[in-house]
């Protein structure tokens, strides 16, 4: 899955949090080390198989910089690379159940790490290509950056960079934040309930759920994929029906980082009005919970980033109960936002979000709400379902309140995420700092997934 709850509950087995569980399952190999050197730099790139715990410190007379990893080894066919740039050589050896590495230095410099999540992307390749000792081509660097990175990006990468002492810091952050890649758009899947065979409630004047949620859904698509930075995807945009499972089904394999259901509510009395908004029950989760650790298929599927069938039950249970926990809260987030904006169109049936055990809300890792836009069994709310003016508020509310919660919890690598940064960007700037207090690798950039050590001297 792309998005928060993803980056959260990966950023919880970066730091470790869960490696005591199973210290086993996150035994870290190193299957590859790439060298890179500009004139501003050398840039070494670790390909892993997973999180790590590492430390890296200075030595002198003679200048080096080592780097322990904990619990680690060295896979089948690694090969050590010969020096570049400001390294001189490069030596490896294990120490136990660690691996140290040890760059000699041709001089003093100054080191700098960080790990990159599996997908993560630094810059654009530039044109060309330089083969590397002990690994394989890769696009050359672009003169005057250390922002290409080599090495498998599906992988975790551990990246090392090594600056020549005497460069003022300032120098060294417009160096070393490279350009970033185009933003990518947040994903909404619009679920128009009912359909086909299964008409939902029906209004006194005889229209049909199904064919409200269906033209507000495909209104909704329309304004969203108008936003800059989102698009939406539709479980259907035609009279079928598909199963309450695939629905939500849909929306994970569309990567989706949010689930919206539109819905007519009914009741037995014609009085009954105004707009409500639905999110999964802690019940609900807790049944659905029990329903993916029994599953065989559930559990080589992936929640939150993470696939829960090679985990022992323990751990697969502790992962699945954070990945939940992540979506309830952001769940529960744009619920309030969109119930908010819809008391700007019409009343409300109640004024707070209800929860309740609806299949469709059931997704381990994509935030999910269900959205009831009026009574069509009353007669004058059934009459203003009717009017393509009034879908079309409805559906404006709903993107207000979706849009004002991507900005508060911007997804990483999402066109909010980096208006986000480039806000507090303005802001620090706006402080006229000293270069000294600006950091080189900022731990907010949610397009970076970093785990910063600092070097001991």
């Amino acid at each position: 899955m792309r998005g928060i709850v993803a980056r959260w509950l990966l950023q919880m087995l970066g730091v470790g949090a869960l490696v005591a569980a199973s210290s086993a399952s996150f035994a870290t190999e190193i299957k590859n080390l790439q060298l890179s050197t500009t004139a501003e730099g050398t840039r070494a790139v670790f390909d892993l198989n997973g999180p790590l715990d590492y430390k890296l410190f200075e030595i002198a007379n003679p200048d080096r910089i080592v780097l322990d990893i904990r619990a680690s080894s060295f896979a089948e066919g690694f090969a050590t690379p010969v020096g570049r740039g400001l390294l001189k050589s490069v030596r490896t050896g294990k120490q136990g159940k660690d691996v140290r590495v040890v760059f000699d230095l041709a001089g003093g410099v100054r080191p700098k790490s960080f790990l990159l999540l599996p997908g993560s992307s630094s810059s654009r390749p530039s044109k060309g290509s330089e083969a590397l000792p002990g690994g394989p081509s890769r696009p050359s660097m672009a003169s005057g950056a250390l922002g290409l990175l080599p090495g498998d990006k599906s992988s975790y990468r551990l990246v090392v960079d090594l600056f020549p002492r005497g460069k003022s810091k300032s120098e060294i952050v417009k160096q070393a934040s490279p350009p970033m890649e185009k933003a990518r758009d947040v994903v909404i899947a619009i679920d128009a309930g009912h359909g086909g065979d299964d008409p939902g409630a029906t209004g006194a004047a005889g229209t049909h759920e199904k064919e409200i949620t269906l033209a507000v859904s495909r209104e909704l698509k329309r304004l969203i994929d108008r936003q800059p930075g989102m698009s939406a995807v539709l479980t259907r945009d035609s009279d079928f029906f598909i199963p309450l499972k695939q629905r939500y089904q849909k929306a994970r394999e569309a990567k989706a980082d949010l689930f919206v259901s539109v819905h007519a509510d009914a009741y037995s009395s014609g009085d009954a009005r105004g707009s409500s908004v639905w999110m999964l029950s802690a019940r609900g989760a807790t049944n659905e919970a029990a329903r993916w650790l029994e599953d065989r298929e559930n559990r080589a599927d992936l929640v939150g980033g993470v696939s829960l069938d090679n985990k022992d039950n323990t751990l697969a249970a502790v992962l699945l109960d954070l990945s939940q926990g992540a979506t309830l809260e952001a769940s529960g987030a744009v619920a309030n936002q969109v119930l908010q904006a819809l008391t700007k169109v019409g009343p409300t049936h109640r004024g707070f979000v209800e929860k309740a055990n609806f299949v469709v809300l059931r997704s381990p890792d994509v935030p999910s709400i269900l959205v009831e836009t009026a009574f069509i069994t009353n007669p004058a709310e059934e009459k203003r379902l009717k009017s393509p003016e009034q879908r079309e508020k409805i559906a404006k509310a709903i993107l207000d309140g979706v849009h004002a919660y991507f900005v508060a919890a911007p997804p990483p690598g999402s066109l909010f995420a980096a208006n986000a940064r480039k806000g507090k960007t303005e802001q620090v700037a706006s402080r006229k700092k000293p270069p000294d207090e600006v950091a080189v690798f900022a731990d907010d950039d949610p397009d970076r997934e970093i785990l910063a050590r600092s070097p001991k001297s």
